[in-house]
């Protein structure tokens, strides 16, 4: 009985956020059904799919009027539905935010995109390369003198995008029990990378934060906040910014304290970085976990995909569960009286078409004809 038990969501499929924010509903307890277009997308809807987990598929040719009604009438119910499609598909499709909100006028109509629904780029193609570019935050990672690096899809797509999404649609259900009233939910990833990213524009505009990418304190450039190679080809994560984790982890390392005082003197992160770079060389990473793992030095060891979910602490916290087989990480946050579950991993495109219409009240007679002109799924 997770806390959004009780309400239903239908998810237009598209691609990584849009099932990420899916995925985030299912988990805590929401009745989310996933429209599929008949045969999948080579992207989604995979057995392996983690994204995908939790949600019964739907599959309808939304070609066909009769698929697009079909939505409409699932819209009836449904407290939200979620898209993720360029702007201004779904209206072509007829299931734009008018005839939804037509329909049931309580419903949240969340959209997702990278450019958002309106402005210059609106139209354009993108990947989350292209919005944390524009949001700033692409410009500020990575090191001195180099390139900056795509922080994989997360900040974009995930952080800046799906999760968004998850928390406006939220914001928007809680709205609508006070008002009675549906809304459209606009999460752009530009927006989100902005917002993520808050910090930062403040400190670069008191002065705190410098452009040049690896100058400052949280982007490599100072020694006390890297990643360092062990002896064995493994990697270590520090991370000693407040004065006693610092003093600490001058302790534990063996340096010599003068070359490591004051901290914040930039002048001497350079040396500083040298120095660190040759005593994490002389000890495997395990080595360096059985001296620092536990202190209040703020050190992990860097552990791969792999590697992450086999971690004591995360076996202990049980962050990673299994699911049909298929190791992933258990639903988050976590809550003390209603927490979150995976009803079950990701099935096939149209897998549960006539569960899902029987449960929503489509009489058997609608179903077959459905199924008779090729609406959904013949089998």
């Amino acid at each position: 009985m997770g806390p959004l038990e009780g309400y239903k969501v239908i998810e237009m499929v598209g691609l990584g956020p849009g099932p990420f924010c899916s995925m985030m509903l299912a988990d805590m307890g929401a009745e989310v059904i996933r429209v599929d277009k008949i045969g999948g997308n080579f992207l989604v809807s995979r057995p392996k799919d983690v994204l995908g987990r939790g949600r019964p598929s739907l599959s309808l040719n939304l070609k066909d009027p009769q698929g697009v009604e079909t939505v409409l009438k699932l819209c009836e119910q449904a407290d939200a539905i979620v898209e993720g499609f360029r702007p201004s598909v779904m209206e072509r499709l007829g299931l734009g935010p008018d005839e939804c909100l037509a329909r049931n006028p309580k419903i949240i109509f969340g959209r997702m995109t990278g450019w958002g629904q309106e402005g210059p780029m609106a139209q354009a193609a993108g990947h989350d390369i292209n919005y944390i570019a524009l949001g700033g935050a692409l410009h500020a990672i990575g090191r001195k003198g180099e390139k900056p690096v795509p922080p994989l899809n997360l900040v974009g797509d995930f952080g800046g995008g799906g999760m968004f999404l998850a928390y406006g649609i939220v914001c928007a259900l809680l709205e609508a029990q006070k008002s009675g009233k549906g809304q459209v939910v606009d999460a752009a990833m530009i927006d989100g990378t902005a917002t993520l990213a808050g910090m930062f524009f403040s400190m670069q505009q008191t002065g705190m934060w410098n452009d040049e990418r690896g100058t400052n304190m949280l982007d490599t450039g100072s020694h006390y906040y890297d990643t360092y190679e062990t002896s064995d080809g493994k990697w270590i994560s520090l991370g000693s910014m407040e004065p006693q984790f610092y003093a600490e982890m001058l302790e534990k390392t063996g340096v010599d304290p003068a070359l490591f005082t004051p901290q914040h003197d930039e002048s001497k992160w350079d040396a500083c970085t040298a120095e660190l770079e040759r005593v994490f060389k002389t000890k495997t990473r395990d080595e360096w976990c059985e001296i620092m793992e536990g202190s209040d030095v703020c050190f992990a060891p860097v552990l791969s995909l792999a590697e992450a979910p086999y971690h004591p602490h995360m076996v202990a916290r049980e962050t990673f569960i299994d699911v049909d087989g298929i190791k992933q990480p258990a639903p988050a946050p976590r809550f003390s009286r209603t927490p979150g579950k995976v009803k079950h991993g990701t099935h096939k495109p149209g897998a549960d078409s006539v569960e899902v219409l029987n449960n929503w009240g489509f009489t058997a007679a609608e179903i077959d004809k459905l199924r008779a002109d090729g609406v959904i799924p013949a089998e």
